[in-house]
Formats: structure tokens, C-alpha cells, sequence
């Protein structure tokens, strides 16, 4: 007998939900209390007439798993809609950073190298450190991030992915 292995996907999910206490608690506890993990969640208020704020938030699972978790975040009473922006069409996603790197010499010259290729800004800069702010893609941030680390990097601060559909419609 074969064991069918299913594929395991990062996926984006968009929560619309309301701004009130709790809720952030509540569906992290959906999360936590089901073992799901979350790797990035971002969160902010929306539309402050109707007190909406949007949650944002990356996982990793199977199809069937993904679908529990969507299933069981719109059964929860805050939340007016769910939307995995993966599956549903073309989005567009970016993270901010900030990474301090401590570096003297040639190793200082290089990170401003690199960071004009990743087009990073340098937002702060002392005779020994700089931090800079680098804005795009997951992907892009890790890359920048891996690159940083020979060269001095000692501290990084992370949005998590924002991430809104493309074209006319909202979520």
C-alpha cells in the first residue's frame, strides 16, 4: 500500500474583520490551537468608519489543510471575509526590513554596494553602522538579508507581508 504525499504550499490569506479587542487573539488561537503556523501576520486598521481592520497572513500546508483554515476563519463571528489571494488571481505582496549592519572598512563599502543593487536605503548611518530599508518580495528580503550577514549584520526588524489582489475589485 502507497502513502500519497500532498504537496505542502505557502499560501496568502486577506481577513477582513472587525477592529474591536480580542479578535487578533481569537484568530491566532484558531492557529495555535490546531497547530497551523503562521509565518508572517500583519495587521491594521482599514476603514475606521466601519471599524474594519484587515489581517493579513502567510501559512504553509496542504490544499486540505488551507482550506480547514479558511473554513474555520470564517466561522468565526468577527470576521465579514476571507480571501487566499494564492489561489484567487493575481496580488501583489511586499515586506519592509530594517537591518542594522555594524561594518568598518572595505566590508562597509561593500554593504553600500550591495544595498544600491537591492535599491535598500540607508535611513540611519554612524561612523561604524548603518541601518537600511529594504521593501519587496519575501524573497528579495532573505536574499538581502543572507548577503548582509558576512558583512556585519547584527539586528533585522520585519513587517510581515502585506499583500492586496490586483485589478478593480476589493476583498
Amino acid at each position: 500500500m502507497s502513502i500519497v504525499q500532498q504537496e505542502v504550499n505557502r499560501h496568502t490569506v486577506a481577513v477582513l474583520v472587525d477592529n474591536e479587542s480580542g479578535v487578533l487573539a481569537r484568530v491566532i488561537g484558531l492557529f495555535s490551537g490546531r497547530g497551523y503556523n503562521i509565518e508572517s501576520l500583519t495587521v491594521a486598521e482599514v476603514d475606521a468608519a466601519q471599524k474594519l481592520s484587515r489581517i493579513t497572513i502567510v501559512t504553509s500546508g496542504t490544499a486540505m489543510i488551507i482550506e480547514q483554515i479558511k473554513n474555520q476563519l470564517r466561522r468565526l463571528v468577527p470576521v465579514h471575509k476571507v480571501h487566499d489571494l494564492t489561489i484567487e488571481g493575481p496580488h501583489v505582496s511586499r515586506e519592509l526590513a530594517l537591518i542594522k549592519v555594524v561594518a568598518t572598512g572595505e566590508k562597509r563599502v561593500e554593504s553600500l554596494r550591495i544595498a544600491d543593487i537591492f535599491r535598500a536605503r540607508a535611513i540611519d548611518s554612524t561612523n561604524e553602522s548603518f541601518v537600511f530599508e529594504v521593501v519587496g518580495a519575501t524573497e528579495k528580503v532573505d536574499a538581502f538579508i543572507k548577503l548582509m550577514e558576512p558583512l556585519g549584520l547584527t539586528d533585522v526588524s520585519r513587517t510581515g507581508v502585506v499583500a492586496i489582489a490586483r485589478g478593480p475589485n476589493p476583498i
